[in-house]
């Protein structure tokens, strides 16, 4: 049976206007609008690779975002505080306003993507962390290094080093502590969720901010968008024959474009996206929600998904209080 155009099951972008709205961010694949002293973070089926948003979005793309965040956030909010009050909507959440830190938390227990790319081309310092030679793509790391990267509001972020945020004052000694503290905590226990459903967390990345006086988890963790996954039947055998991983992630995305002439360069154009393509992309993402948390995916009605989203927000708040 043929599939619709993406387009038309999709949600790219919203211009909502709701009582007490005090701010408003469009970013790279969430629209988060401050109400009151509340964040509602609209996931959108718009997706990025190479920091730049690619022209097509994903059909479920946001509502696969969405839901694995919400289920990681639940069941880890025992080891780290976390920004999530309420899922008002499969494709929305609603929290706690923070300040953000200007610092992602990027955690890797194995040698691929950026620090593959980077060790490949003779590196062996990834913000600040010496790597051991002698190791192969996917390998994994005798331990998990944490390799921070600086939030950027436009363009790439960068890598830095402990030593740098530590000096240049973005983090106080004592919340870096926290934050390692809480990374670490994180990774262990997203490591152990996905080793239950026959998946190894390769690497991922933590975003966190003060709300008040406390360190809170915010914005998603665990998904396809932040993380990457291996499958862990054959991952000795397809090292020891040194064969590509089979991964569930965004990387197979970024392959795409790298085989089709983009990796966000300047004077590279953008390939365009068949719809083959896209489904496939739509397919991988709600694979990795049933494989990351064992439930069925159920496909919200996106016959008219901006009315749907702009309904369920305007019913929870004005039950909120």
């Amino acid at each position: 049976m043929d599939r619709p155009r993406p387009e038309d099951c999709c949600l790219s972008g919203t211009d909502f206007h709701l009582e007490g709205e005090c701010s408003v961010y469009h970013g790279k694949v969430r629209d988060v609008y401050g109400v009151d002293d509340r964040l509602i973070m609209v996931a959108t089926d718009r997706i990025s690779a190479f920091d730049h948003i690619l022209p097509r979005p994903i059909p479920y793309k946001g509502q696969v975002l969405n839901q694995i965040a919400a289920h990681f956030l639940q069941a880890t909010s025992d080891i780290v505080p976390n920004w999530l009050l309420a899922t008002p909507d499969p494709n929305v959440s609603v929290g706690v306003r923070a300040v953000p830190y200007k610092v992602e938390m990027v955690i890797r227990g194995y040698l691929a993507g950026h620090a593959w790319r980077t060790y490949k081309s003779g590196g062996r310092i990834l913000c600040g962390v010496t790597l051991p030679e002698g190791l192969k793509e996917n390998d994994a790391l005798p331990q998990p290094i944490i390799t921070p990267t600086t939030k950027a509001s436009e363009g790439h972020d960068e890598d830095i080093s402990a030593e740098e945020i530590l000096h240049s004052g973005l983090i106080s000694h004592d919340e870096w502590q926290i934050l390692v503290k809480y990374t670490r905590a994180l990774y262990d226990a997203g490591t152990r969720m996905a080793r239950e459903r026959g998946l190894i967390l390769v690497d991922t990345k933590y975003e966190f901010g003060k709300a008040g006086d406390r360190i809170v988890l915010i914005d998603e963790i665990h998904t396809p968008d932040s993380s990457r996954y291996f499958y862990s039947d054959g991952y000795a055998d397809r090292q020891q024959r040194g064969e590509p991983q089979v991964q569930l992630s965004k990387e197979f995305v970024r392959e795409w474009l790298i085989a089709n002439g983009f990796q966000g360069k300047e004077g590279q154009k953008m390939p365009y996206m068949p719809d083959e393509f896209v489904w496939e992309i739509s397919d991988r993402y709600i694979r990795l929600y049933e494989l990351i948390t064992g439930q069925t995916f159920v496909k919200a009605d996106t016959s008219n998904i901006h009315n749907r989203i702009e309904s369920g927000i305007r019913v929870w708040l004005s039950g909120k209080s």
